[in-house]
Parts: structure tokens; sequence; C-alpha cells
């Protein structure tokens, strides 16, 4: 890698030598007895990369990167394929092309960053002014602790490093939204958080501030997960355990999606007959109407339509942003119909930073298992996204290598996971989007990674961006987040069909889908198991926290899964069912390059 003009040889990856990884010690060292030099060689990369073609354009196929596929007219001839260089993770990376996949990634990336802080500040009942924080303060939290990634550094007097060395995007778990969705019902029937005298629930930042809190402790449990060998949690957590709750965790969200796309998911929902929300969002917005009324499910509607065209026929930047181009399609209808309300945009400061709105901090016992239960579901998705990058950033996926970069993304993760609490932010998380990008651009290169973090950390500074996010009308957001949740949901399903189904794996999917899918549709079904009315507080907040877990479709889930997976043996049908499989797959693969090379498929 290149740090302050010089090269640093990353050749030996391991957890000895890691490529993409900087030694904190001996990369001080190296500037403070090399600073003259140093400041020389940063100004002739300066220089190169300003003032020459090739430092500043390059070579590339821009061209490729902008042309949409037009129906009737774009025929691609066969055998045509993309001829643009691929760019390693340490290669050089012309200036305007790195500015331009960075943003490209923060596009990708955005749809996914904001969404969640949407949701917990509907479930936590905040203002717009509030809400435009948490939106500022999840981007601006994404574009800083995403460097740890990226930079890829060692800890100082040993051999394990932190981050993955890749362009590797962290932003808001979405896991982490049922958590609040479940767990701030429990706090306002408690009395943590106030309710109005009509019993309407009023904002809860101290509800907030506790979950947030309680995270940040919790995510000690993935840093720790990160010294233990990778193959000891892939057999205590294999695919079969994973997928379901991934899954589930994809379904449970949908919900507040649908609820969204429909009119909003607060007091307005269900349609009440009298007071101040018989309409959607209230009484006296803009154009509202009643929940469910039919020009909201139009504008969602017109969310989805956007998001499949530009898949189908756009060009390849706008493919890996195609949320975010559905999105922008809804609210330039919603606007020119009268939907938006402007005023959180006009009251917005131009600028904010973290800590601007700051949460009283305290730990929470009843959501301690639940976010156990995120931490192990966000470092086995982690686990699944570093092999991905890996993969399409061409770098290995197997051998020492690849196990240290899958370590020290555990180990990052766990880091972010303990530092977000006390930027106030929720539980983050290794994306997913940037692999895309990554694929269709052939560009792996750790500056574009550098750019995105740079672009995403000034739509979160100047906070006129987030307020526009928080002014979006409720069905055009829910016609996208159901999109992104979905896509969850389809996520764990793909990781479900990683391996050949057995009937022992049968077993476990249903062991832990039968719990998991019931208490996700019927949230409530124990609530009324433990019926405590005393005044011991511990005991009281121990019964919360087992009916917390057993409403949480996710954690209930995993437990099971987990259980279910070491006390189910394996038979000898199971090797037969996974040879029969795999038998049948192969014989598929060969009859589809026989149809190929035959050019019967077109």
């Amino acid at each position: 890698m290149t740090f302050f003009g010089k090269k640093v040889d990353s050749n030996n990856l391991e957890e000895k030598e890691v490529q993409g990884g900087f030694d904190v010690k001996q990369g001080v060292a190296k500037c403070v007895s090399g600073a003259g030099s140093g400041l020389k060689n940063v100004y002739e990369t300066v220089k190169f990369k300003t003032t020459t073609r090739e430092g500043l354009i390059g070579d590339y196929d821009y061209k490729f990167l902008f042309t949409p596929k037009i129906p009737f007219l774009s025929k691609s001839k066969k055998g045509e394929k993309n001829r643009s260089t691929f760019f390693a993770v340490d290669s050089s990376l012309p200036l305007l092309l790195a500015i331009l996949l960075g943003f490209q990634h923060s596009l990708a990336m955005i749809a996914g960053i904001v969404t969640p802080p949407l949701l917990m500040a509907s479930a936590a009942n905040f203002d717009a002014q509030m809400t435009q924080y948490l939106v500022s303060a999840a981007m601006i939290g994404s574009g800083l602790l995403s460097l740890i990634h990226i930079i890829r550094f060692r800890i100082p007097g040993t051999h394990l490093y932190v981050g993955t060395g890749l362009i590797s995007v962290v932003g808001a778990s979405f896991s982490t939204i049922t958590v609040f969705t479940t767990g701030l019902p429990i706090m306002y029937k408690s009395g943590v958080c106030p309710v109005s005298e009509t019993g309407a629930p009023l904002p809860c930042p101290e509800g907030y501030g506790m979950i947030i809190a309680t995270a940040s402790l919790c995510a000690l449990i993935e840093l720790l997960c990160s010294f233990l060998p990778s193959k000891f949690l892939m057999k205590l957590f294999p695919p079969v355990v994973t997928g379901p709750v991934v899954l589930v965790i994809g379904v449970s969200l949908i919900q507040s999606g649908f609820k969204d796309w429909a009119g909003g998911a607060g007091p307005c929902f269900g349609r009440p007959t009298s007071g101040d929300f018989m309409l959607c969002p209230s009484n006296d917005a803009p154009m509202a109407a009643p929940w469910g009324s039919a020009q909201f499910i139009g504008l969602g509607f017109l969310v989805y339509v956007a998001i499949l065209t530009c898949e189908k026929y756009g060009a390849p930047i706008m493919k890996s942003c195609a949320v975010v181009i559905g999105l922008l399609v809804g609210c330039i209808v919603a606007a020119a119909c009268g939907y938006f309300d402007a005023t959180p945009i006009n009251e917005a400061p131009v600028a904010t930073f973290l800590w601007t709105t700051t949460f009283p901090l305290k730990l929470y016992g009843p959501v301690v298992l639940p976010l156990l239960a995120v931490y192990l579901t966000i470092m086995m998705e982690t686990i699944g996204d570093i092999t991905a990058t890996c993969d399409v950033s061409r770098v290995a996926v197997s051998g020492p290598e690849y196990e240290s970069r899958i370590k020290g993304g555990i180990r990052g993760d766990g880091i972010i996971g303990s530092i977000a609490g006390l930027l106030t932010l929720t539980p983050c998380s290794t994306f997913a989007q940037n692999n895309g990008v990554i694929s269709l651009t052939k560009c792996a290169n750790r500056q574009a990674g550098g750019w995105a973090c740079f672009f995403i950390l000034m739509m979160g500074i100047f906070s006129k961006f987030a307020a526009a996010f928080v002014s979006i009308p409720k069905p055009v957001i829910g016609g996208m987040t159901t999109f992104l949740f979905t896509s969850v949901a389809v996520s764990g399903l793909a990781i479900i069909s990683r391996n050949p189904i057995t009937r022992r794996d049968r077993i476990v999917l249903t062991a832990s889908l039968v719990l998991g899918l019931g208490a996700t549709l019927v949230n409530n079904w124990f609530a009324f198991v433990f019926t405590y009315e005393g005044d011991n507080q511990s005991l009281q907040g121990f019964l919360d926290a087992i009916q917390l877990v057993m409403s949480s479709g996710f954690s209930v889930t995993g437990f099971v899964g987990v259980i279910a997976n070491l006390i189910i043996d394996h038979d000898e049908e199971d090797g037969d069912d996974a040879k029969e499989q795999l038998e049948i797959c192969s014989s598929s693969s060969s009859i589809t390059e026989i149809d190929l090379e035959a050019g019967k498929v077109e």
C-alpha cells in the first residue's frame, strides 16, 4: 500500500503480515524518520494525479459506466464483454475515476444507511429535529468508522490486525431494528418511557440511550469471537443456523415497510375514527388521506417500478444505486403532487456533527439477550460479506490471507460496535452493497473506498441533506424500505441454500422457524405468560428479558437453531441426500454448458 507516498511491502498476509494492512508502530517511525522525503513524495503524487492525463483520467472505459440498455436499440454482440481494466486493492487509480467510483459506492450505500435511524426514530416517537440528527449521525458515523476496515492496521506489539483492507463500508445494522421495535413498547409499558395523560407515547430519548449503551457493551462478544478459530465459529453457526435468523429479520422488517407504504406505521395505522390521526400522517399534513388510500399505494408502487426499471435498462452506475434512483423518482412525483412538507428542511441547520444531540446512557437488562443474538448474527453476516468482497476483489478466498481478513473484519466490527454507542449510533455492520459496485466496475481499489467515506461524511455533516430524508412522504419511504427488507429475507434464503439441504437440516430449519416465524407473525403470543406485579425490579427485568427474547422472532430462531444443530445427530441418509443433490446440480450444470456451446441458449 502507499502511505504518505511511500510503498509499504504488504505481500505476506497471514495474521503475521497482511496485504492492505498498516502497522501503526512501524508506520509512525517511518514517517518521523523520513518526514522530508515523505512530504516530497506526497507533493510528487499530488502533482502526478492532478496535472497528467494518466494520473487524472487514465484509460478507463468511462462510456461503459454511463451506457444504458435502451429497449429495441441496445443490442449486445455475442461474446462482447466489458474490457475495462481491473484495479486491484492497492494499485494506482486515476483521480477522476477514484472520485467517480467513490461517489457511486456512496450512492449504493446511502439508502441502507438512513433507513434504520428513520425506523428507530419512529419507534421512539422522536420529532423531526431529533430524527434528522439520527440520520446525520448515521451517515457521519458510517463515513468515519468505515475507514477502520478500509485502512486496516495492526495492533502495536501483536500480530493481530483490525479491519479487512478492502472496500468494506459499514452502516447501522438492520438486525437492530427489531430490538427497538420490540424493546421500546416494553419500556413504555413498564414506565421507563413517558406517555401522555391520554396514554399516547411521548418521545423517549432515555429508552434510545439505554439500548445504544447496552449495545456498546454487548459488542464485546463479537470482539471476543474474533480470537476464536474460524472453523469453530462455522461449526457453531453454520448456514443452517444463521440463514433462518437473517430470513426472519427480513420478514419482520417487511411488516414495518409495508405499513409505511400504505400511509405510515404511526398513530394513523388502523384508521382511527376520531382524533388528530384520522388521516395519514396527520390530519393537518399536506395531501393527508386515510391509511391504505389508493394514492399512497400508488406512490410506493412507483418507487418499486422505478427500481426494477433501473435494474432492467439502467447503465451500470444506475444499477448499483437503483434503490436511490427509485426513491428520487418517488420524491419528484410526490413533490409535484404536493405531498412534501418542507418545514424540517427549512428549520434544519446548515451543518451538524456528532454529539450535537446526546442521550442518557444507561444499561437496560431486558435487551441484553436479544442484542447478543444480534451481534452473533452480525458476525456471521460479516463473514459472508467479507468472503464475497474477497471474491469480487480478486484476493484469496481461502488460506492464511483469507483467515486474516475474516478475523480482522470481525475484530473491526466488534470495535466499531463498542464505539458506535458512544457516538450516539446504533450497532453497525459491514454492508454487502459495495460488492455489486466492485463487480460491475472492476475496481476494488481502496482509494475509491476512501472517497466513498468522504462523500458519506459530507452528506451527514450538511444536515439539510438528512432533513430531506426526514421530509420524504411515508409511502415513498415504504416503497423503498420494503424492497430493501425483502432483499434481507432473500439473503437469508441464499445463506440457507449454500449447501445441499439434508433431512437433518430440514429438521433444524423447521425447529427454529416454527417459533421464529410464529413470534414474528403473532408478536404478543408470549406477552401473558408472566403475570408478576410485585416490587422486585430485578425479577421484573429478568421476566421482561425472557418476554423480549420470545417475542423477537430472530432471537428465538437463533437460540433454537444453535441448540437443534448441536443435539440432532447426522445419519447416513444425510450423506446420501447431499450426494444426490450435488449430482443433480452437477448434471444441470453440464446440460447448461452443452446447450450454451451448441448455441441453444441466447
